[in-house]
């Protein structure tokens, strides 16, 4: 669910009966006019870098994401940088290369990256109780389709490369039937995001799509146009949450006091407020055990994800 965000600092005036304060010269000032003053941070503070994989796109992002940057800048007490991609494998080197402290990513992000360089668990989402998502099979609501087989020479939308919900576990369905995505569906697509993806299916652009159940649940809380325009055929078994993670590089201090700030978060209003913008309950501590089954399918899948 974006870019360079600096944090201001709210000037509240109160006034009597008027807007206009008169100078000492007896000329009136209009403070209605007057402009937030921005947050002014000591000087050689390195702002904390953020990045989010494009689960769903830019702008959703920005709108998702705002509340919850201010939060870590102001209990933080620095500047916070966002840092986006356009693919969860650009995330990822980001993370690699220590070009950003934090990251928002999915859940094969989170398998490849600790696979191959060591990306650890910081915190995990929690949605009404629980800390798993679904991958969805959507299709257009007037399609006649009610299972993946239905879908056979049809055209399809992956989300990224490298989602787990958006092309891992689809592509297992295909390879399930006995085929790959290029020998079953007559045409593939990236939307590079879920919200993305959604809107495909629900546009006609595409005849299915396999997405993230948070984003699916989330877009039609903000779009109730969409609940008439696209439905679900399949929904998988319960996958370990998609996590925010740090680069092994991250110092322990920085990386304690991170987790201490995304575990305490709903305990107060801001925090609950920027947590509900995002359609969470709080944060939690997580397990990479969480993962083990997306691995499995991950391994079955094999080759067949470049």
């Amino acid at each position: 669910m974006r870019y360079l965000w600096c944090l201001f600092l709210v000037l509240v005036i109160a006034g009597c009966n008027s807007t206009q304060a008169p100078t000492s010269e007896g000329v009136s000032i209009d403070l209605a006019s007057l402009q937030p003053l921005p947050v002014r941070y000591n000087e050689g503070v390195v702002p904390l870098r953020v990045s989010v994989a494009a689960v769903v796109s830019p702008r959703g992002t920005a709108e998702s994401y705002q509340l919850l940057l201010n939060y870590l800048s102001e209990t933080l007490d620095r500047p916070v940088e966002l840092v986006q991609r356009r693919t969860y494998q650009e995330t990822n080197d980001l993370v690699e290369s220590g070009e950003v402290d934090v990251a928002f990513v999915c859940t094969s992000a989170y398998i490849t990256g600790h696979d191959q360089f060591g990306m650890e668990l910081l915190a995990g989402p929690e949605v009404s109780g629980e800390s798993v998502y679904y991958s969805l099979l959507i299709v257009p609501s007037n399609s006649s389709a009610e299972t993946l087989q239905d879908l056979q020479n049809k055209v399809f939308a992956f989300t990224d490369p490298i989602s787990y919900s958006g092309r891992v576990y689809p592509t297992y369905l295909v390879q399930q039937l006995g085929h790959t995505p290029d020998s079953f569906f007559s045409r593939t697509f990236f939307t590079y995001s879920h919200d993305e993806a959604i809107y495909a299916v629900a546009d006609g652009l595409a005849d299915g799509a396999a997405v993230d159940s948070l984003v699916y649940d989330f877009a039609l809380e903000r779009d109730v146009t969409l609940a008439e325009r696209v439905r679900v055929i399949h929904r998988s078994p319960p996958f370990g949450i998609p996590p925010v993670v740090v680069s092994p590089n991250v110092r322990p201090q920085q990386q304690a006091l991170l987790q201490e700030v995304l575990l305490t978060m709903h305990e107060t209003q801001q925090g609950r407020e920027a947590l509900q913008a995002l359609g969470l309950e709080r944060f939690i501590l997580i397990e990479d055990s969480a993962y083990d089954s997306a691995r499995q399918i991950t391994e079955i899948v094999g080759s067949l994800i470049p």
